[in-house]
């Protein structure tokens, strides 16, 4: 009697427990079917704030940043102004001596190469470099104002062409500075500064300059795929 009691017992427990089992599994469905709602709605709003993003004028971002840096500053100097402080002095005590430091050294180079860019941007380099070795020569103005009188400051009614003799100094200098940038073109290497907050995407210094090459010639069709792989809803 006992034993028939047993098994009729056994198939009730066995059902129990794939009831269970079914119901665990169910369970584990809802939870990932609700993830993955919960991700295609996360995915679906990143993908608006881009195309938001992406219709902002270029320099949105750092236009941005700048004025919310200016609100800073303003609520800054209110503050400093509240406490009969000087903000300048104030502003000072919370720079580390590291950022100084790389203040100063920014400040020094009044004229960084930045490596090859365009040639208008070259030329200007070379014609700022140019105006600031040239020393006036205030002697010899004096004597062209004596020879030339009001004709030295000409109007638009003056006709200067081929009427300027330069001096021999003048032509050594031109010739002198020639032959210095022919030397430097000779042994000139094009260097690229490097900067400390790009991201590092390569291993070695060739697989930079490939890097670099694909970029510059694919980056705008990859731009979207890179942005998707970026952000972990590449399809």
């Amino acid at each position: 009697g006992s034993s028939g009691s047993e098994d009729e017992a056994r198939p009730g427990t066995a059902a129990a427990a794939a009831a269970q089992k079914r119901e665990e599994r169910l369970r584990k469905f809802r939870e990932l079917h609700m993830k993955r709602n919960e991700a295609r709605k996360l995915n679906h709003q990143e993908v608006v704030e881009e195309d938001k993003r992406l219709k902002l004028p270029a320099n949105w971002e750092a236009k941005k940043a700048r004025l919310e840096w200016e609100l800073k500053v303003e609520e800054k100097k209110k503050e400093c102004a509240a406490r009969g402080e000087d903000y300048e002095r104030v502003k000072l005590l919370e720079i580390s001596a590291e950022d100084a430091e790389r203040w100063e050294r920014k400040k020094k180079r009044k004229n960084p190469d930045l490596g090859f860019s365009d040639y208008a941007a070259a030329q200007l380099r070379q014609y700022q470099r140019l105006t600031r070795q040239i020393k006036p020569d205030l002697e010899q103005y004096e004597k062209l104002k004596e020879q030339y009188g009001e004709a030295l400051y000409p109007t638009s009614d003056s006709l200067l062409h081929g009427t300027h003799v330069p001096t021999k100094e003048g032509v050594d200098r031109m010739v002198a500075d020639l032959e210095k940038q022919i030397e430097k073109r000779e042994k000139y290497s094009r260097r690229r500064p490097y900067n400390d907050d790009a991201d590092i995407d390569y291993i070695n210094e060739r697989n930079a300059k490939f890097n670099k090459k694909a970029e510059r010639f694919y980056g705008k069709y990859t731009a979207e795929i890179k942005q998707n792989l970026e952000r972990g809803t590449a399809v």
